[in-house]
């Protein structure tokens, strides 16, 4: 097989799994779901913040007004609710849009999975009173929290899909008269569906923990989700992962958005356990998160494609190229990467397919070593994207973010340079066999003519 067709089919089955994973309606609705939750894992995060910069006696304005320490319930009940509950509302958004592709009620929908999630976790916390322990009605936290992320995840598909088909199921459903408003038959249609659904969940449920001596959510969390976040924040897997996602932007497929499913619940989890750490006073230990994503490993867009505009004002003669940076380095600095990425363009650009891909691995490998040797501290707070590069990693990483992501785009300048320079002489030799092609064009008219 040559190199050529080897090439094409490679490409080819990459855009298989694209397409796979776009149209796939759980990868499509895990995505959604995250998406729609993010901006309040970011306030979440902001809450940590806010409670270091105003509530605290050592870092915060509290040490010379005592009397902002009384504002520290506040940012905590807006960390708890979104972060340290996350769980809850992100099992509910999936399933309304499972339902919406299902063409079931979405409403109902999300309540039945948030319900069949409550029945499959404990319901029960331990409480220590005069030095006795017991336990008392509730969910544990870590149940509720980022442990229960992919628990909840499978069981909401598998839930819906039950219910899904019951709601196909005719002769199940109690019809009402015409007259009776739209809101109240949905609730007896769906009523028997409900009640079949949730036994279903509440049966199997039992039955595991009987047989396991587990819980569905700590038996998921051990074998799943546990071994899932060590890979995720190992070089191997974090460097990989990113890299695959740069392969599928040089396809011209939005890279980010492949592995979106895959990547959100872990960098979920990883700020909710670095937010945990820091409130019992340990040393949050997640390097890879969303903050560190937008602030490192796509600074300046997908691929660092700032650093490659810095290349090119730097080494290119190309007056096409340079016009390209121009437009894209205002972008660039808010981590908007498609007028370079479309508009050079990079994507099945051979020339500089090698740095667009090896930069995500480069700038996840930087953030992994300095993390490692204590530099770079794991961030409590998920900076949003759009914040300009240097803002952006100062306010989630202080100061040693600002080095780091410095430190990043300089290395990632010296990658392209050579593929920029390479370029040039590419440039050149089209420029040179057009003048020749010209002048021999010119003579061979001369020749007609005469």
């Amino acid at each position: 097989m040559s190199k050529s067709k080897f090439g094409q089919k490679f490409e080819d089955g990459l855009m298989v799994i694209a397409e796979k994973v776009d149209s796939n309606k759980y990868l499509g609705a895990i995505k959604d779901g995250f998406t729609a939750f993010m901006p309040f894992i970011i306030v979440g995060s902001f809450a940590t913040l806010f409670n270091t910069l105003i509530c605290s006696t050592k870092t915060g304005l509290a040490a010379f007004i005592p009397w902002l320490v009384n504002l520290k319930p506040a940012f905590d009940a807006i960390n708890f609710a979104t972060l340290s509950c996350m769980a809850l509302p992100i099992v509910f958004l999936i399933a309304m849009e499972l339902a919406r592709k299902n063409k079931i009620p979405e409403y109902i929908t999300g309540v039945i999975a948030l319900a069949s999630f409550v029945i499959v976790v404990p319901q029960y916390v331990e409480v220590i009173v005069n030095e006795v322990t017991g336990t008392a009605a509730g969910l544990p936290g870590a149940a509720i929290g980022a442990q229960g992320l992919f628990i909840g995840m499978f069981l909401t598909i598998i839930v819906v899909e039950i219910f899904s088909k019951l709601m196909k199921i005719e002769k199940i459903k109690i019809k009402m008269p015409p007259s009776v408003p739209g809101q109240i038959a949905t609730s007896f249609n769906t009523l028997i569906p409900i009640m079949i659904t949730l036994l279903i969940v509440s049966i199997g449920g039992t039955l595991f923990h009987i047989a396991t001596g587990s819980y569905l959510n700590q038996w998921i969390y051990t074998v799943v989700q546990a071994p899932l976040e060590a890979v995720f924040q190992s070089p191997v897997g974090a460097i990989a992962l990113f890299m695959i996602a740069q392969v599928f932007w040089f396809l011209g497929i939005h890279g980010n958005m492949v592995i979106t499913p895959i990547r959100n619940p872990l960098i979920a989890s990883a700020l909710a356990a670095n937010i945990a750490s820091a409130a019992a006073g340990t040393i949050p230990n997640q390097p890879i998160t969303y903050g560190s994503l937008v602030s490192f490993i796509v600074v300046g867009g997908a691929g660092i494609v700032i650093s490659l505009l810095f290349a090119i004002f730097i080494f290119s003669k190309r007056d096409d190229h340079r016009m390209i940076a121009k437009l894209g380095i205002g972008p660039a600095l808010f981590g908007i990467s498609e007028p370079v990425v479309y508009g050079l363009p990079l994507v099945l650009n051979m020339t500089f397919a090698i740095p667009f891909i090896l930069a995500a691995g480069v700038a996840t490998g930087s953030v992994l070593f300095f993390t490692s040797i204590g530099f770079l501290p794991c961030n409590i707070v998920d900076v949003p994207f759009g914040f300009p590069i240097i803002i952006n990693a100062f306010i989630g990483h202080g100061w040693q973010g600002v080095v780091v992501q410095l430190f990043i785009l300089i290395a990632c300048t010296a990658l392209y340079a050579p593929f920029v320079i390479l370029a040039n002489k590419q440039y050149a030799k089209e420029q040179e066999e057009i003048k020749a092609q010209q002048a021999l064009e010119a003579k061979e008219n001369g020749v007609q003519e005469a």
